[in-house]
């Protein structure tokens, strides 16, 4: 759709949102509305299988500032957030999730604070999370310091994918080539004058939750192996402790054997070599296999950059003039 450039984006990724997508609607569109700019919002169907594309469809019709990018498949909700930056026009931009956990209303508060403090980026941080569960609650902690100590101290912690960004930023973010992009850290780590506006974190309103426990193991391993050499030093430290155990080994049964010391009720004639070759292997064993993994997980996201491909593919597009095309 031709026309100058909105005054403000909100980049929303939906996946089987049919349940809450009438009410994430009717709560949205007033608080934009009564900013009295103009503004866009822009929705990125990530690959629904319900009926959330023809509740898009039918709201775009009464809805002239909104715009659909369906996907052809389902990208995760980080390359969706991705894609729907890479399309905003907005002079600001925010990223809001349908389940309303997120209060829309909270937006033009947002945008004061971003022009009044003159910063590029204002996190929406949840102060009260008494409405999760308390496993929700004690892992989302665990998360949030894991990755202060991995990445670094300017990640805000409980800050999630509710945020407000100037275009410098988004135009930043969207020359990363990063495949396995977890914004939430990409975003701290670009180091932009930043704010914080608190607010309390509903229930969902509706629906069912896209990010099981699963998608959440996943997201912290994106975010750990993307951002961070730490689990590699992390091997080569669990080497060093190796050796240094395996020397305590040789002592130990040296010493078992020659002086004939009775360790656990047997001397070491009765059990000549079994135990110590045992306990070796499967100690060595678990080691080499842990550096295997940690090496594999970074070659695994080499592999991915290297292949070059699309990370995600639109499918088509509603509320503008801009022929679908792959990223």
């Amino acid at each position: 759709m031709a026309g100058p450039s909105p005054a403000l984006t909100v980049v929303v990724p939906m996946f089987d949102e049919e349940a809450v997508l009438p009410l994430f609607a009717e709560r949205l569109r007033p608080v934009l509305d009564g900013l009295g700019e103009p503004y866009e919002v822009l929705v990125v169907d990530d690959g629904s299988r319900d009926q959330t594309p023809v509740l898009l469809l039918r709201e775009q019709r009464a809805w002239p500032e909104l715009r659909v990018v369906r996907l052809r498949a389902n990208a995760g909700h980080q390359a969706a957030l991705s894609a729907g930056l890479a399309r905003a026009r907005g002079a600001w931009v925010a990223t809001l999730d349908a389940d309303l956990q997120d209060p829309p209303e909270l937006l033009p508060q947002m945008l004061a604070t971003a022009r009044a403090e003159n910063v590029d980026v204002v996190y929406g941080v949840r102060s009260d999370r008494s409405t999760d569960t308390v496993f929700k609650r004690l892992t989302a902690r665990a998360y949030y310091r894991l990755m202060q100590r991995v990445i670094g101290g300017h990640l805000t912690a409980d800050a999630g994918d509710f945020r407000l960004m100037s275009r410098a930023t988004v135009d930043a973010v969207n020359t990363l080539p990063d495949h396995h992009r977890v914004l939430r850290l990409v975003i701290p780590a670009l180091a932009f004058p930043s704010a914080t506006v608190p607010y309390r974190r509903a229930p969902r309103a509706a629906g069912t939750t896209k990010y099981p426990l699963k998608k959440l193991v996943r997201l912290a391993l994106d975010g750990i192996f993307s951002f961070s050499t730490v689990p590699l030093r992390l091997a080569t430290w669990l080497g060093v402790f190796t050796i240094f155990l395996c020397l305590i080994g040789i002592v130990i049964f040296s010493a078992w054997r020659i002086f004939g010391i009775t360790l656990m009720g047997h001397t070491a004639a009765e059990l000549p070599g079994w135990t110590a070759a045992m306990v070796a292997v499967m100690f060595l064993s678990g080691i080499q296999l842990t550096i295997l993994g940690i090496m594999g997980e970074y070659m695994a996201r080499i592999y991915d950059e290297v292949k070059g491909r699309p990370r995600w593919i639109v499918e088509k597009q509603f509320g503008w003039d801009i022929a679908p095309k792959q990223d």
